[in-house]
């Protein structure tokens, strides 16, 4: 019953989903809710992915990803979104830890955040929309977890950067039990889409690698830029390496518009 009351507070968290009221609150939940961060990806990529499938039967792929897309979008209140776009402002903007706090703090949006979230959004929907109807569908139910555990893994491995913000009641260190459980929930997902033959395993084996080296990548540069992470490296993260998924997946599936 605690299990399902932590998977519930991620729920909450990380998503506009209503939850039962016999669920109550304790902030002491939040700290050991990240490692349903995954699992919250499971829900999202379900709904997103039914809207997909549903779509398509009616309409082409393209729209059916756009409206795949938006669902998505409207069911986590564009939570993720808004950190990738924060990021791209504090880290393209500020010049000391300081200044990159400061920016990412801030509501308003910038350049840099504005062409990053427009680059990042059409990027996903055109890739989405060029993969095989089961693929898009599978490459959701992949990515989405995959993504939040890519995302988890700087909880567990790296320090706060504020001493406030809103991923702060997350800012505990997990243990490794915790990032197991999280692990766990991100890969039943990807073992059952090969299953179903929706991805080929190079999909999935390219995939694990490339947002494995996106994390780092990004996880470095929080330490340098701010010497930790905050909510908006979480989102940033996340979003980051979701596409980076899919960009795999379709590799696998076609080769690129040049010959090599």
């Amino acid at each position: 019953m605690h299990q399902l009351r932590l998977f519930f507070t991620a729920l909450q968290f990380f998503t506009r989903l209503p939850i039962p009221r016999w669920v109550g609150f304790d902030p002491a939940w939040l700290n050991q809710a990240s490692r349903y961060f995954p699992l919250v990806g499971v829900v999202v990529a379900l709904i997103a992915g039914a809207a997909y499938a549903l779509a398509a039967c009616f309409l082409p792929a393209p729209v059916a990803v756009v409206i795949s897309t938006a669902v998505g979008i409207y069911t986590t209140g564009a939570f993720h979104e808004d950190g990738f776009a924060d990021m791209c402002d504090g880290f393209g903007g500020g010049m000391t830890p300081e200044r990159v706090l400061e920016i990412m703090k801030d509501s308003r949006i910038g350049a840099y955040g504005a062409i990053g979230t427009i680059c990042m959004l059409g990027l996903k929907l055109v890739t989405l929309s060029l993969l095989p109807p089961l693929a898009a569908i599978g490459a959701l139910l992949v990515a989405h977890p995959l993504s939040r555990l890519m995302a988890t893994s700087l909880i567990w491995r790296l320090d706060y950067a504020r001493a406030e913000g809103k991923a702060k009641p997350l800012a505990q260190k997990m243990l490794g039990s915790e990032f197991l459980i999280a692990a766990i929930t991100a890969i039943v997902p990807a073992l059952v889409v090969i299953e179903l033959r929706w991805l080929p395993p190079a999909a999935l084996v390219s995939g694990v690698i490339v947002v494995a080296i996106a994390t780092w990548w990004l996880a470095r540069k929080c330490v340098r830029h701010i010497g930790g992470y905050t909510g908006d490296c979480l989102g940033a993260v996340q979003q980051v390496t979701e596409v980076m998924f899919y960009l795999c997946a379709l590799a696998s599936f076609q080769h690129g518009a040049l010959p090599v």
